[in-house]
């Protein structure tokens, strides 16, 4: 599934930039296997052969906008949770805030990070996975602690967790800027239901 052809990339303010924001919309309206680095040197609007003084290779294109999207990701959820107030309820409203809001702001990375990484080779595979694994970490360790301190009630805190960052994600397959809620709103909700999964007391 891919998100709207309007759900526009801002162009980069240089060479490299500008490659990655074209094959992040070709990736989006293609799938990887189906876009060319012609392609991708076409949305850019330079040649193949200028492709080649940033990326080795088109799997180098691909790990590098999953690695992006995916420390931005992180960047954004352990911000969230250091500034909120410290309770295991808090953290987990605000990194869930901070997970809806990055599938919105940065849809399509999200889209293709979520998409592709069966497209992805080693070693690239392996360092993606590894970043996965920290992101999901950090929600599981919030989820963990509100046990521990029985706030929330779920028997089940790994598939919770699991459960939460999912929902979360395939916000950027459907999510539309011109669509009934705004980023914001949708964070909101989700917050609600992220301690409803969790059986927040």
């Amino acid at each position: 599934m891919r998100v709207a052809d309007g759900a526009a990339v801002p162009r980069g303010s240089n060479g490299r930039d500008a490659i990655l924001d074209s094959a992040i919309r070709l990736f989006n309206q293609c799938g990887y296997h189906g876009t060319s680095m012609r392609d991708i040197a076409a949305g850019a609007e330079i040649t193949v052969a200028s492709i080649y003084h940033h990326f080795k290779s088109k799997q180098e294109i691909l790990q590098s906008i999953m690695v992006r999207a995916l420390q931005a990701a992180l960047s954004l959820t352990r911000t969230a949770v250091v500034r909120s107030d410290g309770s295991p309820g808090g953290q987990l409203r605000a990194v869930m805030r901070a997970w809806v809001i990055f599938h919105t702001t940065h849809q399509l990375d999200a889209v293709v990070a979520a998409t592709e990484l069966r497209s992805l080779e080693p070693p690239g595979r392996e360092l993606v996975i590894a970043l996965r694994d920290e992101q999901e970490a950090l929600f599981r360790d919030v989820v963990a602690r509100g046990v521990e301190e029985g706030v929330f009630g779920t028997d089940h805190p790994l598939d919770a967790t699991r459960g939460i960052i999912s929902m979360g994600q395939s916000i950027c397959m459907w999510w539309r800027a011109d669509g009934p809620m705004t980023a914001e709103q949708l964070a909101t909700r989700y917050e609600t239901l992220a301690l409803a999964i969790v059986e927040s007391a």
